[in-house]
C-alpha cells in the first residue's frame, strides 16, 4: 500500500525556552516524508497528558533520550505497515501501547508528535493541503485570533498574577486586518511602557514583561494601547484575559502576589466581575483554579451572559470533562491543545464534545513552542472558529499567524472569517 508507514524516526530538537523536545518523522512507501514536533506547556493541568521526561541533571531533568527512544524503539515497530490514512486506529494502537491513563509510560511529548506526523503524511500522500484533508467536505472558516500583548503568571516569572493579557478583534474584516489591529495595538503598548520606563522585555509567548504595581494597572495599560493606536476599546479591539488561576490559587483561596492580598472563590468573582464592568473584556479564561468547579458554574452563572468563560487546565482537552462541564453549566467553551490529550484523535473528540455542546472552540499553542505550524491546520479545518498562539513577536508565534494568512490568501474569496464565534454585546 503506498500510504503504508515505513519508517518512523524521532529525534531531539529544541523549543523556544531553550528545552528538548521531540520531532517525528515519518516516511510512507510511496517516499512521501513528513514531520512533527512536541511543544510543552508551562502552566499545565494535573489531568493533561505527561510528557515524558529523563530527569537527572542534564537540563534540568527535561531531557528527553528516553521518549525519543522509545519512538525509534516500541513506537516505530508497532507503526511499521500501518496505513497512515487509519488515524484512528494508528491512535487507538498508541494509546493501547502507552497503557497509562496519562500517557506517562512512552510520554505525552513522544505520542503527540507521532500522531501529528502521521496526520501530516496522510494529507501529503493525499496531496492536499492538511487543512482540506482534515476539513474534506466539510465547511472551513478563518478563526478569530487571541494575541497576547502582556505576559504575566508563569510566562513571566510571575510579575502579575494574571497570565495573558490579550487583545481580540472579532469585528476585523479578516484574519489579516485582525493582525494589523494587533500589532498596532503591539506597537502602542511598547511605546507606553518605553516612556514610563516600565519596558522588561518580553515573556515567554513574546508579550511585553512589564514592571506592573498591581494586576489592575496592566489592564488601564492595554487600554490605554488600544486607545493610542487609534482604536475604539470594546467595538475595534476587545481584550481577553487567561487567568490561569490554578497557578496562584487552590481550594478555595487565591493568593494575588502583586496585588498583596488573599481572597476566597465569591471574592475571586467579584474582582473579575469588577473588572468585566469597567474593561472591555469579552473573554475570560480559568477564571478560578482547576479544583474549583463550584467556581466555574458561579462565574458562569453571574457571567456567562457577558464573556466567554473558557476551560484550559480545567478541561485539559478532555471530551469527558466537557460533557460534564456542559452538563453543569460549568465552562462555555473550551481550549484546545493537542498536547494535552496526546493524540489527535483525542484532540478532536474534545473539539468535537464542545461544538455538540454550544461551546467555543479554541485550538491552542503553549509556551514552550517551535516552527511546527499543526495546530493552524488544525484551526481551520475543524472549524474551530478561534485560534490562540501567544503573542505577535517571535518567530515559534509568527511561524502560526503566518500560515494562517497564507491559507487565508488560498481560499481567496471563499475565506470566511469566523468573527461571529465571538460576539458578546458590551
Amino acid at each position: 500500500m503506498s500510504s503504508s508507514i515505513v519508517s518512523t524516526v524521532g529525534r531531539r530538537v529544541w523549543d523556544s525556552r531553550a528545552r528538548p523536545t521531540i520531532e517525528v518523522e515519518i516516511t510512507l512507501a510511496d517516499g512521501t516524508v513528513a514531520r512533527a514536533i512536541a511543544p510543552a506547556g508551562a502552566s499545565t493541568g494535573s489531568g493533561e497528558a505527561v510528557d515524558r521526561r529523563d530527569g537527572g541533571d542534564s537540563f534540568g531533568g527535561l531531557d528527553v533520550r528516553h521518549a525519543i527512544a522509545s519512538v525509534n524503539g516500541e513506537i516505530a515497530k508497532a507503526l511499521h505497515g500501518r496505513d497512515a490514512h487509519d488515524q484512528t486506529g494508528i491512535d487507538a494502537l498508541l494509546i493501547k501501547l502507552d497503557g497509562t491513563p496519562n500517557k506517562a509510560r512512552l510520554g505525552g511529548n513522544s505520542m503527540i508528535a507521532t500522531s501529528m506526523a502521521v496526520l501530516h503524511a496522510a494529507a501529503l500522500s493525499s496531496k492536499k493541503p492538511l487543512w482540506h484533508y482534515l476539513a474534506g467536505d466539510g465547511p472551513v472558516s478563518i478563526p478569530v485570533p487571541e494575541i497576547q500583548i502582556f505576559g504575566g503568571g508563569a510566562h513571566a516569572a510571575r510579575r502579575v498574577d494574571i497570565q495573558d493579557f490579550m487583545v481580540i478583534c472579532p469585528t476585523a474584516g479578516s484574519f489579516a486586518e485582525a493582525l494589523d489591529r494587533t500589532a498596532e495595538v503591539y506597537r502602542a503598548a511598547g511605546g507606553l511602557l518605553k516612556a514610563r520606563g516600565l519596558l522588561q522585555g518580553v515573556a515567554d509567548e513574546g508579550g511585553f514583561w512589564p514592571a506592573f504595581e498591581s494586576n489592575e494597572e496592566a489592564l488601564d495599560m492595554l487600554v490605554k494601547a488600544i486607545e493610542a493606536a487609534h482604536f475604539q476599546p470594546g467595538k475595534d479591539v476587545s481584550i481577553s484575559l487567561d487567568v490561569a488561576a490554578s497557578e496562584f490559587g487552590a481550594k478555595g483561596r487565591y493568593r494575588l502576589a502583586r496585588d498583596g492580598r488573599e481572597i476566597d472563590t465569591e471574592g475571586m468573582i467579584q474582582l473579575l466581575s469588577g473588572w468585566i464592568d469597567r474593561f472591555p473584556i469579552i473573554s475570560v479564561e480559568d477564571p478560578v483554579a482547576e479544583d474549583d468547579a463550584a467556581g466555574f458554574k458561579a462565574f458562569v452563572a453571574r457571567e456567562g451572559k457577558r464573556v466567554q468563560v473558557i476551560g484550559d487546565d480545567f478541561l485539559v482537552t478532555d471530551a469527558a470533562r466537557v460533557e460534564r462541564s456542559a452538563a453543569d453549566k460549568s465552562c462555555t467553551a473550551v481550549l484546545i491543545k493537542p498536547n494535552q490529550a496526546g493524540t489527535i484523535f483525542e484532540t478532536k473528540a474534545a473539539l468535537d464534545a464542545g461544538k455538540r455542546n454550544g461551546f467555543g472552540t479554541i485550538v491552542s499553542a503553549r509556551s514552550g513552542e517551535t516552527e511546527d505550524t499543526t495546530i493552524a491546520h488544525l484551526a481551520v479545518g475543524w472549524n474551530a472558529g478561534q485560534f490562540k498562539v501567544g503573542s505577535i513577536s517571535r518567530g515559534e508565534r509568527t511561524a502560526k499567524w503566518n500560515e494562517m494568512l497564507r491559507i487565508e490568501a488560498h481560499l481567496g474569496a471563499k475565506a470566511r472569517f469566523a468573527g461571529d464565534a465571538l460576539v458578546y454585546a458590551r
